[in-house]
């Protein structure tokens, strides 16, 4: 990896699938400069990855940053992992806010990142990879607009895959959909989908066995950021991911 990409920005970059993405990538020689709000959480990343790791606090929907943070580092890899905590309640018992709430993180910092990604434009060769989830197959009835936040950034990584090989500018765009985990904003899912089912969380998860795990996605994400063949979108399960299509 670190022969291929030598500066990832990775963003959601202080917990959970971000977290362990980070600790892939530095382990694999890649200098990442990571993204998220909290900036006690991005210390603390720091202090376990060392000086491989760049904290940012910062909100990653800026647009003004994400363009500043592409012409600065020169990334070869974008991870756009960064999203919001869907509030879990059935459709008629959420608000408009609620409902739209991973809209204006998930699918947004998405498409900011993405015009930025290439408008620059990164660097031939460079990747993109965008982390939506199954949920934009499955549908998520229990966490507002969350599916339909998810599709979206499917959607923008299409769109930009399509625009990049229009313009010749020798980038892959990728959208990552990893399953339901018990582990960072799968668990509020777990939870909420327990409950709806009238079973405790451990039952819950027995049946979504084998787990998927943050360090199985970061493996999967490796994986496909290394492979110049890769295909455009794929399912993340604990087996690793699959093309879909």
């Amino acid at each position: 990896m670190s022969d291929t990409f030598q500066t990832a920005v990775l963003t959601g970059a202080s917990r959970g699938f971000g977290r362990a993405i980070a600790a892939a990538l530095v382990a694999g020689g890649t200098r990442v400069v990571g993204i998220a709000r909290d900036e006690r959480e991005l210390r603390a990343v720091r202090d376990e990855l060392g000086e491989g790791f760049v904290p940012i606090a910062a909100d990653a929907t800026d647009e003004a940053l994400a363009h500043e943070v592409i012409r600065d580092h020169r990334p070869g890899l974008l991870v756009l992992n960064a999203g919001a905590t869907p509030h879990m309640a059935p459709l008629h018992e959420q608000t408009w806010e609620t409902f739209s709430r991973t809209w204006h993180v998930d699918t947004r910092h998405a498409f900011v990142w993405t015009r930025a990604a290439l408008r620059e434009p990164l660097a031939p060769g460079g990747v993109v990879l965008a982390m939506s989830s199954g949920a934009a197959l499955n549908g998520s009835p229990l966490s507002g607009g969350y599916a339909t936040a998810k599709s979206g950034v499917r959607a923008i990584s299409g769109y930009a895959a399509d625009e990049a090989r229009r313009a010749g500018l020798g980038l892959r765009f990728v959208a990552l959909l990893p399953g339901l985990t018990p582990t960072g904003v799968g668990a509020v899912g777990v939870a909420g989908y327990a409950a709806r089912e009238g079973v405790d969380r451990d039952t819950f998860v027995a049946g979504l066995q084998p787990v998927l795990t943050p360090e199985l996605v970061a493996k999967a994400v490796m994986e496909v950021a290394g492979d110049p063949d890769s295909a455009a979108e794929y399912r993340i399960g604990a087996d690793g991911p699959s093309p879909i299509g």
